[in-house]
């Protein structure tokens, strides 16, 4: 993991511990690498590909920081939308040409690794909510307790 992932804590930024968003960034790294293969690279197409690529880890971390389950899981839905828009261009760059069979294969290989780590937190925080199993907010929360004052004389 990048050491910088562990400076600068705070509550906001927990996302960063999430497989989904770790493997959504390295895809999105590797996609940036490869577009450049790509003959000509056409803007539109490059830009296209990239703009999904970046969404998925942008949506997990949204969601992550609104703090409401169905604020979260609508945003991971999105984040998997553009993770199907990605694996889509990206296979039609390769039907076309464009991509090599290697490299369409190792996209597919992380593409899918995240796609189904990214199903799997969705299904996880979809029985939470089930279950009711999630706190929306962040407030403290203390058990019924019985405080005692004492009494000042006067």
């Amino acid at each position: 993991m990048d050491e910088r992932l562990e400076r600068r804590k705070n509550v906001n930024r927990g996302y960063r511990k999430l497989r989904t968003w770790q493997m959504a960034i390295e895809l999105y790294a590797f996609l940036c690498e490869k577009v450049k293969e790509i003959p000509g690279s056409p803007y539109r197409l490059v830009a296209q590909i990239l703009d999904a690529g970046s969404s998925i880890s942008a949506n997990i971390a949204e969601g992550y920081c609104r703090r409401s389950l169905k604020e979260y899981l609508y945003f991971l839905n999105v984040a998997l939308a553009s993770a199907g828009e990605v694996y889509s261009r990206c296979y039609a760059c390769y039907r076309a040409g464009q991509f090599s069979e290697a490299t369409f294969d190792t996209i597919d290989a992380q593409h899918y690794a995240m796609e189904n780590a990214l199903l799997n937190q969705i299904k996880s925080l979809q029985a939470k909510q089930q279950k009711g199993e999630w706190d929306d907010n962040l407030f403290l929360r203390e058990d019924e307790i019985t405080y005692i004052l004492n009494q000042i004389d006067e």
